[in-house]
């Protein structure tokens, strides 16, 4: 699920892992990103892959064709094709940094590429970016692995001048939104991944460590004990609720706790048990309108409604207080968020500051709790740094554990089987209970000032004052809300 933003970029992941039944990224920080696969041992690569903050997610140097070519594409939970654009496509010819610069296919030059579906791949996004052309097959190759007869969608009419690594399930694929049928879902990555015998089950890892990541991971095929800490929990998935399949990875989240010196609140939604997707592809989490103003009052984030943006001081992220995130009812798993997670630079870094308030003078940043009106809501990459993350698409399953941030030891264990449980999880106990909440209550903001106070000390405005700032930048950040496929006539997530 694509996510428009204004974040800059500031870290990187490099190298892949392949081993027997597994195929692992490794995210590295880096000051240089060669766009090359390099041989590091037997039967392993190493891959460059960035964390395109300015791009709005995670980036992966990935290769098309025969002989390969070489592109950087974003993985996406929250969609499930590849696509990649073409080199004739008119946003790749131009000569600038608004150009393909992370790469494009050339067709010409592949003799492995097969059309397979002539004018049939079409997607397009909330925000109003779109791209289109035909479905190709050819050879693909991701983290050391290699892919024949890939389905991919290749983009040659696209306003988007890099393409996805979709990994989410089959059926939320765009040909079956503009076919309407489920019958015309075809194997994409994870699946394929399993029947060439790459990994044993259709299951994947993510961890993408802190906002100014050194290292992380997403592992095909297995998980990583050293990457999380306490115990995995197991969650199910919830069912599209008219088609009664899969297509996403919505789970519930039954609870949410702000956390701070001066104490604890228990916010509340009309909306709890919330059905929340786990989406790599969007930068911020969204949020039901109740919750998200309580968390704003919490910390002090001040909503923008001209530009449905809430902003809070770039200070606030040194705050020691957090939120806690529920999930699969009492005794299911809880992720903390704290506010280094939470409190995002706007445009390109560039310090900004509130014009009038309580705030006038203050470095302005984007508060990474934002809120959505639609009944499907999103936890993207401002949730997912601190949680380690299990995708278990046989048995329709969420594993989930508090991250280790930063954690240098590894060890990977892979599924033994098609259909095995994750591996180290338990149940969450009482998930089959969740219903829907009735009782409503305001919480006491107790936690409120120990959010402000946990915060260090910023020396006067007025002996340090950032330019001024430009508030025409932010109809730019207000585009960064969620951005879900469209297909004819229904949304897929």
């Amino acid at each position: 699920m694509r996510s428009a933003t204004t974040l800059a970029a500031t870290g990187a992941l490099v190298a892949s892992v392949a081993q027997a039944q597994v195929v692992q990224w490794d995210i590295v920080k880096r000051q240089t990103a060669p766009n090359t696969l390099t041989r590091r041992q037997a039967n392993t690569f190493t891959e460059v892959i960035t964390n395109e903050k300015l791009r709005g997610g995670y980036f992966a140097t990935c290769s098309v064709g025969t002989p390969a070519q070489n592109l950087t594409l974003q993985l996406d939970t929250g969609s499930s094709d590849i696509w990649v654009p073409s080199s004739s496509a008119s946003v790749c010819e131009q000569a600038s940094d608004d150009g393909c610069t992370f790469g494009s296919f050339d067709s010409s030059k592949s003799t492995s590429f097969t059309v397979v579906g002539e004018d049939a791949f079409s997607i397009s996004y909330v925000d109003g970016s779109s791209s289109t052309g035909d479905y190709i097959t050819d050879t693909f190759q991701i983290g050391g692995a290699t892919l024949d007869n890939m389905t991919m969608g290749l983009g040659r009419k696209t306003d988007i001048p890099y393409g996805l690594v979709g990994v989410g399930y089959a059926l939320n694929e765009a040909i079956v939104a503009s076919t309407q049928s489920t019958s015309e879902s075809y194997d994409n990555l994870p699946v394929l991944m399993q029947k060439q015998g790459l990994i044993n089950t259709n299951a994947y890892s993510l961890w993408l460590n802190d906002l100014d990541a050194n290292t992380g991971s997403i592992l095909f095929g297995g998980i990583d004990t050293e990457k999380y800490k306490g115990d995995l929990s197991r969650i199910d998935i919830y069912q599209d609720a008219s088609s009664q399949a899969y297509t996403s990875f919505t789970v519930a989240m039954t609870s949410l706790q702000a956390v701070s010196s001066s104490g604890a609140d228990t916010l509340s939604s009309s909306a709890f048990p919330i059905p929340v997707v786990l989406d790599s592809g969007t930068t911020f989490s969204y949020l039901p309108t109740d919750l998200a103003e309580q968390v704003w009052q919490e910390v002090g984030a001040e909503y923008y409604s001209n530009y449905g943006v809430p902003l809070i001081p770039c200070e606030m992220e040194n705050s020691a207080g957090h939120f806690s995130f529920g999930f699969g009812g009492s005794g299911g798993p809880v992720i903390n968020i704290t506010m280094d997670e939470l409190v995002v630079s706007l445009a390109d870094g560039d310090p900004y500051t509130f014009p009038s308030g309580q705030y006038k003078g203050q470095a302005a940043c984007q508060f990474g709790l934002q809120n959505f009106s639609s009944s499907t809501y999103l936890l993207g990459d401002t949730f997912l740094r601190s949680a380690y993350v299990v995708y278990d698409l046989v048995n329709n399953q969420i594993g989930l554990a508090p991250t280790d941030f930063n954690a240098t030891d590894s060890n990977v264990v892979a599924f033994p089987s098609e259909g095995a449980q994750i591996p180290s999880a338990t149940a969450a106990p009482n998930q089959a209970e969740v219903t829907q909440s009735s009782s409503l209550s305001s919480p006491t903001y107790g936690a409120s000032g120990g959010f402000k106070d946990d915060a260090s000390d910023e020396e006067s405005a007025a002996a340090m004052l950032p330019p001024a700032f430009d508030w025409s930048r932010i109809v730019v950040v207000g585009v960064s809300m969620s951005c879900m496929l469209v297909g004819s006539g229904f949304f897929l997530l």
